[in-house]
């Protein structure tokens, strides 16, 4: 039944990256598949959460940003009477990506005032953080990297956990 779920996704990678080979595109999907921080360098908390200060607009003053790197803005905190309780029910609902559905859609972001990138996706005002140091391929596209963040949502979603909350209040 999995091997299923890997046709539309090598239909899709190769659509949209013509230049690479289908070993590549192999490669590709099932290292996404693969816990990535075994394969490189994990940023400590401390890091995260200043790379994520960097890479938010600073209008925005309440967020809270989960173990892996994903974080959801909110535009109106007085909307909301939790801002944990809250920010744990919307990953639970948006996080985790199930095959052929809309959390599988992202888009990457190159981020200009720290290194990275952020990937958005399903669910409004969650993105998620990708360091370089997290990316093996130093040439990666944003396939590759939009990827990873999506993964890293992901596991957010199944396993969420609150590592740091910023509240303009």
């Amino acid at each position: 039944m999995k091997i299923t779920y890997f046709i539309p996704i090598l239909i899709l990678i190769s659509s949209c990256n013509p230049k690479n080979g289908n070993n590549e595109i192999n490669q590709t999907v099932f290292k996404t598949n693969q816990p990535k921080q075994s394969q490189s360098k994990q940023m400590n908390d401390k890091e995260l959460i200043e790379n994520v200060k960097l890479a938010i607009n600073p209008k925005f003053q309440d967020w809270v940003l989960f173990k892996n790197g994903t974080y959801i803005i909110f535009d109106d905190i007085t909307k909301v009477k939790n801002i944990n309780d809250e920010a744990m029910v919307m990953m639970k609902e948006f996080g985790p990506v199930f095959a052929g559905g809309p959390a599988g859609d992202f888009n990457t972001i190159h981020l200009t005032k720290t290194e990275g990138w952020i990937v958005s996706g399903h669910g409004y005002g969650m993105y998620t953080y990708v360091s370089p140091s997290e990316i093996q391929n130093e040439s990666a596209n944003d396939m590759e990297i939009g990827l990873l963040g999506r993964s890293k949502r992901d596991l957010d979603g199944k396993k969420p956990e609150i590592i740091y909350v910023n509240k303009s209040k």
